[in-house]
């Protein structure tokens, strides 16, 4: 595993850039010739062409389920355990989450059925804080899969630690 020039960060092997502080990876730079013949140094060339593992995995979350599933198939993703993982837990959080909205969607319009709509009263303030707190953890699972880092949701975390490597 090779190891950040700057900081001592551990870099994963396709990583262009250091997820801790975000200095370049060390990529091999190459000479050119100049019109006149004289060797001139070119800019360091990327390693690979595509984008890194950790990209990947932060943006496995960005649609959900859907960008899950299809980081979960697409060819050169679906072997690496990392962004498996992140892959597999942002389609069981976006499942998750869904059950929980239905759930709870049936248990208010039952509860406005019995007693009335006062009960929105104190429906709408606790979806607004459920949704902002679902957002909030959403955010958090992208930047520490950005970051290189293998954050588990409680439960639904280590379900996919199983099932992913």
């Amino acid at each position: 595993m090779a190891h950040c020039t700057k900081c001592g960060a551990s870099l994963t092997e396709r990583s262009a850039f250091c997820g801790s502080c975000g200095a370049a990876n060390g990529a091999p730079a190459v000479a050119t010739t100049s019109a006149s013949g004289a060797a001139v140094a070119a800019a360091p060339v990327a390693a690979g062409t595509g984008p890194t593992m950790n990209l990947v995995a932060a943006l496995s979350y960005a649609l959900g389920a859907i960008t899950g599933v299809i980081f979960l198939v697409l060819d050169p993703y679906k072997t690496d355990p990392f962004v498996r993982f992140h892959a597999m837990q942002s389609v069981l959080f976006s499942v998750a989450c869904i059950i929980i909205s239905i759930a709870w969607s049936i248990v208010v319009g039952i509860l406005v059925s019995i007693a009335g709509f006062w009960v929105l009263t104190i429906d709408v303030p606790l979806r607004l804080l459920f949704g902002l707190g679902i957002f909030g953890l959403w955010l958090y699972v992208m930047l520490q899969a950005y970051s290189q880092r293998e954050f588990r949701i409680p439960f639904i975390g280590n379900f996919a630690a199983k099932h992913a490597h």
